[in-house]
């Protein structure tokens, strides 16, 4: 009896130690005037989407809907309390007018990315920076998203669409017939050839080719759902100072090495020869010697298009841009492929999907383009054409609006501030250190900003009605200065692969495709529960 007892009572110690570590927060909104979400040890507020019963967008509508009257209301990520602020009016004070209190992105991955010595790749990336080594990266890393910059990237990309626009033809001419596709994986692979040689100077053809080691690293680098993924990250939500002490890295070590080989080995080709070539690569080995210089955008008849996020004018403008390491400019490469490998993807699929349903719009659009075709006399698309074609802008709006990249964003309060009472609403003060989130998904789909949010419609964004949208209610790349710096790069590439598409193709539904669309379940990317099926009929 003595013997379990010895056994017994330092377990139930144990538990009852964990449990007040798990639930040490759960008061914390007890305070505030605000409404908060029921709260579950370990899980917090998030048991339905950790569990798998919802997709990660439809988890942020929910919550975002629970509370229509409330400017903000509270709930737990697992242990992490946030602060979630749905009114449009106080999104845009705090992240653009009152943003030297919110400077950073919350810790979600406790790290220690202003310590040069971190030798963590996950930590030398822009969008994990923080307080003033974020400012500098962002001041020398902005003259490489620029306008003038994507015009000179833009025939890169025209040579990936081409390439695969000519593989699907020739497919069509061999079968006889056209072919279903899963068209997520048609769109990896393009994402994958652009990425590759936009941002690591190298030609791959992942379409003829897809055993090729860029393709293989990039479908694994961007699966966060892989098992020791996952608990690396549920790690840092447990335990984020012993992961960050144990430096311990959201990228494999594997694909550390194959993307700084890479990187490498084209920087010494391109030194060695006298190479120069528009790409990522170049810009950033100028901005590794500190020559890469902002400079004002020129004011130009063709304005880009509505999504893209404004690039405010860099702090430290003026002065000399901070040098970059190689392991610094290897991890803007790597964080750059991240993103645009499946976000850019996702995008182009639901894009293509909604036109496959809604056949009326996908005629429009059409004859839009091959309306620019033939001014373009039968000449290669240009940077200035895509940006005059204003249908298929609203197409792309409308896409990003309806299914935005990131259905929620987030900030961490870095100084102590307080959002005033207005009308019947309370005014509370957010403590230092808080984390405030944004629900995208969930302003997205209001109804009060976008009527019938449910449907597809892009004249919500024509001309005449761009203009009554409210800047803090549509946010597919972010607001203020830390929103996303690679938007212009994603709208150009996904408009020029739909522009070749539709011009030699049509998007036809099959008895696959998803009617009506069923999202993936739990903490994932934005995607389809079983994939997205169509067909690709050759134009005459």
């Amino acid at each position: 009896m003595e013997l379990n007892l010895l056994y017994v009572i330092p377990l139930v110690s144990a538990l009852v130690a964990l449990y007040v570590y798990l639930t040490r927060n759960n008061g914390f909104f007890r305070s505030y005037a605000i409404p908060c979400l029921p709260v579950k040890p370990l899980f917090g507020s998030s048991r339905s989407l950790m569990l798998k019963r919802v997709s990660f967008q439809d988890f942020v509508r929910r919550n975002y809907e629970r509370f229509p009257g409330a400017r903000v209301f509270g709930m737990f990520e697992m242990l992490t309390p946030l602060f979630v602020v749905r009114d449009p009016e106080l999104i845009k004070r705090i992240t653009v007018k009152d943003f030297d209190h919110f400077v950073n992105h919350r810790p979600m991955f406790h790290t220690d990315a202003n310590n040069p010595a971190s030798t963590v790749m996950f930590h030398k990336t822009l969008f994990v920076m923080t307080d003033q080594r974020w400012r500098d990266m962002r001041t020398t890393l902005s003259p490489t998203f620029t306008g003038s910059k994507m015009r000179q990237m833009f025939e890169l990309i025209v040579e990936c669409s081409t390439n695969m626009v000519e593989h699907y033809r020739q497919q069509q001419v061999t079968d006889g017939v056209a072919r279903e596709y899963e068209i997520k994986d048609v769109f990896v692979r393009f994402t994958n050839d652009v990425i590759a040689t936009c941002a690591f100077g190298i030609r791959v053809d992942s379409f003829r080719d897809d055993r090729n080691e860029f393709f293989r690293y990039g479908k694994e680098i961007t699966n966060f759902s892989r098992p020791h993924v996952f608990l690396k990250m549920m790690g840092y939500q447990v335990f984020p100072y012993l992961m960050a002490r144990l430096q311990v890295d959201l990228f494999d070590r594997k694909h550390v090495a194959f993307f700084t080989d890479v990187f490498r080995q084209s920087v010494t080709a391109r030194e060695r020869h006298g190479i120069v070539r528009p790409d990522m690569v170049h810009l950033l080995m100028q901005a590794g010697k500190g020559t890469l210089r902002y400079q004002p955008e020129p004011e130009r008849e063709e304005p880009e298009g509505f999504a893209t996020a404004r690039e405010s004018t860099p702090t430290g403008h003026g002065k000399a841009p901070a040098t970059l390491t190689e392991l610094e400019m290897v991890a803007q490469c790597l964080i750059f492929f991240v993103a645009g490998f499946d976000t850019i993807a996702t995008a182009m699929t639901f894009l293509v999907y909604e036109l496959a349903i809604a056949p009326d719009l996908q005629d429009r659009l059409y004859e839009e383009i091959l309306g620019t075709h033939d001014a373009l006399g039968g000449q290669a698309l240009t940077y200035d054409a895509l940006q005059r074609m204003r249908y298929m802008d609203m197409v792309v709006s409308e896409t990003l609006r309806k299914w935005p990249p990131s259905p929620a964003t987030d900030r961490v309060c870095t100084r102590e501030y307080t959002l005033p009472a207005e009308g019947d609403q309370p005014g509370i003060t957010i403590p230092k250190g808080a984390n405030v989130s944004i629900p995208v998904a969930g302003l997205h789909h209001d109804p009060r900003y976008y009527p019938d949010p449910d449907r597809f419609d892009p004249e919500r964004f024509s001309e005449e009605n761009r203009s009554g949208i409210h800047p803090g209610a549509y946010l597919p790349f972010g607001i203020g200065p830390r929103n996303c710096i690679g938007s212009r790069f994603a709208l150009m590439e996904v408009k020029a692969i739909v522009y070749q598409l539709l011009l030699s193709f049509r998007f036809e539904r099959t008895d696959r495709t998803p009617v009506p669309m069923r999202l993936a379940k739990g903490f994932t990317t934005l995607k389809a529960e079983s994939g997205v099926y169509l067909k690709l009929v050759a134009r005459k």
